[in-house]
């Protein structure tokens, strides 16, 4: 059959056609990839681990294969389970996502040698500009502006240290295989280099097999632009502009936008050529992005070339018409561009957030667990690349990225607005997510004037990333779940017909039910007048209510004359309720609370599931307010543990190497 291995090592025969292709890699990606395919008429293989067995990439691929359990050292990263998946299937092409194994040149090798059509650019290109240092020495020779610093082969801490000092703070250590923000540490004084370097340096061998460190001079107040390139086998080569990705968290980017407000169309050539100049370097084929940093005096440098698909490509599939991975996939047959420098589109605006299940109030620390209800309604100039749904679990071994969604329109400003409305719309419950700081940073009126640089978080938020919702909405979200919690006990808990829920016969004790909001409890009484009328009390307030309707999840409902519209999901012991301006979270407090569940005076508690990777204290040390107490690691990122205040060490409860739960204490602290 033209095109299926017979075996592992076999060679495929030229085709013409890809007919099937096996997506490495997992979530929004993979199911992105597929909807190309899909139009394409080209069939479609999962590859999943443990974790992921009931994600939705797997249930919509047209084939799945096992690859093992859920580390991605064991699973996502293995390149022989995957040749091995695609010898099973008579998958004839790859496509390696982003992430895992997209710009590892050993993998495109072990395709060719396998006869697997690698939907990549070459893996000498991969290998030219997978290091960091390699690919500044190209691109500076290709005339292409480079950003001073130190990339020499001499990785002694010690000298890294001294060339950061020769270089002159403040300096950015960069893991030199690495990408998305991983393996990297802004410095600003000499006191905390040698931390830096040494976590830098773990980080890099973590996440990339690699602790080769950069050292780069940091440029302060600095946008980052990127330029979106295309090429062939037969020597064509593009650009598709560029996207402006400045507005950053932990060095990874959360909102994406094009065109960029800061260039016109000098400095668009400008950079859009020096662009294809670094492609041009090293003959690249495919898609692939060249990043830049943009300076106050509009000066740029070279970044990083990513030989991949770009998580952000969607704006630039909005402006330009075209389909990335189509394309992506037409070089890989071996076709040439169908479109001239001269013919590339630029129309509209376009913006992307990424959705990420991470508490901005916890320093943007990853969170886990289901996802208990995900909506999005469909609007104009909406697109959603989702990686879950209802039902979906967040697992501890993955980046924690929920979903990509894009707004466009003819103008920056309605694109922004309909990602607001979009925004406003999502109901994600059950974790904790970045959306209302993503609504913050849309509405804050220097990103809207366009005036950003990559302190943007830093310099406009001190005084806090998130707005807890106002005592007055966390009252009304009440009302709307008892009203809820009133009308499900009718339809599933009444024993004698014709009795509502909550009735009782003592008429003069109301039932009530008390909910925890973020920082108070509020307490709810209500009496059912009939026709689905309620008097309802809440702290001072006093409320008219009437159910109009309940269709689960939605309640339609009056206060007073008001009448609106809520999503109220439950789960367990926790309702969140959803619609207008209300986005609230509440659990059903416990009529008998369990006092043992308490956690003691100067408990510290793991922020989330994870593993502890160092101690740095024993029992009975004393300790300073902010000393490091234990260093844990989740989703390929470290997180330290301090100290609440001044003490000794009462408790320590791990050891390193324990695998622990959010919320387990690890130790305590015994005031002074």
């Amino acid at each position: 059959v033209v095109g299926r291995l017979s075996a592992l090592g076999s060679k495929r025969a030229l085709t013409t056609t890809i007919q099937k292709i096996l997506i490495a890699n997992r979530g929004e990606i993979t199911r992105r990839i597929m909807r190309t395919c899909r139009k394409m008429g080209i069939a479609t293989v999962a590859v999943y681990s443990d974790a992921d067995a009931r994600m939705p990439f797997v249930a919509e691929a047209d084939e799945a294969v096992r690859l093992g359990p859920a580390p991605s050292s064991e699973s996502y990263l293995r390149i022989n389970k995957i040749l091995e998946a695609a010898a099973r299937t008579g998958s004839d092409a790859i496509h390696p996502g982003y992430g895992f194994l997209a710009e590892n040149a050993a993998f495109a090798d072990a395709c060719a040698e396998a006869g697997v059509t690698f939907i990549g650019p070459t893996a000498d290109a991969i290998r030219a500009m997978g290091s960091k240092r390699e690919a500044k020495a190209l691109v500076d020779k290709a005339g292409v502006p480079v950003i001073p610093g130190y990339d020499g082969a001499n990785q002694d801490p010690e000298v890294l240290a001294k060339e950061a000092l020769n270089v002159g703070f403040p300096v950015l250590l960069k893991a030199s295989a690495g990408g998305g923000g991983k393996g990297m540490k802004l410095v600003r004084e000499e006191s905390g280099l040698a931390d830096a370097i040494a976590s830098a340096a773990r980080e890099g061998q973590s996440s990339f097999g690699d602790a080769t460190l950069l050292v780069e001079k940091y440029i302060d107040d600095p946008r980052h632009v990127e330029i979106q390139i295309l090429g062939d086998s037969h020597g064509n080569l593009i650009h598709l502009n560029e996207r402006e990705c400045t507005i950053q968290r932990r060095h990874q980017k959360i909102i994406e936008e094009a065109p960029s407000p800061a260039l016109d169309p000098e400095l668009r050539k400008k950079m859009g050529d020096a662009a294809v100049r670094c492609g041009g370097a090293i003959g690249y084929q495919n898609a692939g992005t060249v990043e830049f940093i943009l300076a106050p005096d509009r000066s740029f440098y070279f970044l990083e070339v990513n030989t991949r698909l770009q998580v952000e490509h969607p704006v630039t599939e909005c402006l330009t018409g075209l389909d990335l991975v189509e394309e992506q996939i037409r070089v890989a047959q071996g076709e040439a561009l169908r479109t001239t420098q001269e013919e590339v589109r630029f129309d509209g605006a376009a913006v992307e957030v990424r959705l990420y299940a991470e508490d901005p109030e916890a320093g943007f620390l990853p969170q886990s667990g289901p996802v208990v209800d995900w909506d999005l309604p469909p609007a104009e100039g909406l697109r959603v690349d989702s990686g879950v749904e209802t039902g979906s679990e967040v697992g501890i071994h993955y980046d924690p990225m929920l979903a990509k969604i894009i707004t466009s329109g003819e103008s920056r400003d309605l694109a922004l607005q309909r990602m607001r409305r979009a925004l406003r719309s999502l109901s994600v419950q059950g974790l904790t997510t970045n959306r209302d700081f993503l609504l913050r940073v849309l509405d804050h009126p220097a990103f809207i004037a366009g005036e950003i640089d990559t302190h943007f978080i830093e310099r406009h938020f001190g005084d806090g990333l998130l707005s807890a919702p106002s005592e007055s909405d966390e009252n009304r979200a009440a009302v709307v779940a008892a009203l809820a919690e009133q009308q499900r006990g009718n339809r599933e808990r009444q024993l004698v017909p014709g009795v509502p829920s909550g009735w009782r016969n003592n008429f003069h004790t109301p039932p009530w039910v008390e909910y925890a909001a973020a920082e108070r409890d509020v307490r709810v009484e209500y009496r059912h007048l009939g026709d689905e009328r309620f008097s309802v009390s809440v702290g001072d307030e006093e409320h008219d209510a009437r159910v109009i309707s309940w269709e689960p999840p939605y309640l339609v409902y009056e206060l007073g004359p008001h009448r609106q519209k809520a999503r109220v999901t439950f789960d367990d012991s926790r309702i969140f309720v959803h619609g207008g301006a209300l986005d609230v979270s509440l659990t059903r407090n416990p009529r008998f609370p369990d006092k043992s569940l308490e956690v003691p005076e100067g408990g510290c508690v793991a922020p989330m599931p994870g593993k502890v990777i160092e101690l740095r204290v024993a029992e009975g040390d004393s300790v300073q307010a902010g000393q490091v107490l234990l260093i844990m690691e989740a989703m390929k990122m470290e997180h330290t543990v301090t100290a609440p205040h001044d003490g000794s060490i009462a408790q320590l409860s791990v050891a390193a190497g324990d695998q622990v739960e959010a919320d387990a204490l690890l130790a305590v602290v015994e005031e002074a």
